[in-house]
């Protein structure tokens, strides 16, 4: 990893484009609970994971059990399929999987980049699939979306 020293030392920059302040040496992440109204059983511990994957691959931080310098803690508050792409006689040609989690990110370093807010990703399938047929595939890619959008939140302040 490149680790570049920028303003007097007061941010870490990497090639990932996060931005640490440099007197955090540690992250954690809490258990993702599911919480929402459809339960897809693997998605919470496969949620925590990849941020946890994140960070360990796009930062120099220690991964810590417990609370670390930067602490995440969120749950899954959504899980819906509903058609879209309405074609003739009111069928469906495809129809999206929509993921919802809501994130508190702590950083008692530098407060002002705390936050706790929601993120919203889908992917759309056809509607001649039956969701478990690709429900793997297509949770990764939203999975994936989400993490990159709660590292940026957190972590990329440009």
């Amino acid at each position: 990893m490149f680790t570049l020293f920028v303003s007097c030392g007061t941010v870490k920059y990497s090639f990932s484009g996060a931005s640490i302040p440099p007197e955090a040496k540690t992250v954690s992440v809490q258990y993702i609970a599911n919480n929402a109204s459809i339960i897809n059983p693997q998605l919470s511990q496969e949620l925590t994971d990849a941020i946890k994957d994140k960070f360990q691959s796009q930062t120099s931080l220690k991964l810590i059990n417990g609370v670390g310098d930067l602490d995440f803690e969120g749950e899954i508050t959504g899980y819906n399929v509903k058609p879209v792409a309405i074609q003739g006689g009111d069928v469906a040609a495809k129809n999206r999987l929509t993921i919802t989690i809501r994130m508190k990110y702590a950083n008692p370093i530098d407060p002002k980049y705390e936050f706790e807010k929601s993120f919203s990703r889908y992917e759309d399938y056809d509607s001649n699939q039956d969701l478990r047929s690709v429900e793997d595939e297509i949770t990764e890619k939203i999975i994936e979306q989400l993490v990159e959008d709660v590292f940026n939140e957190s972590v990329v302040n440009w």
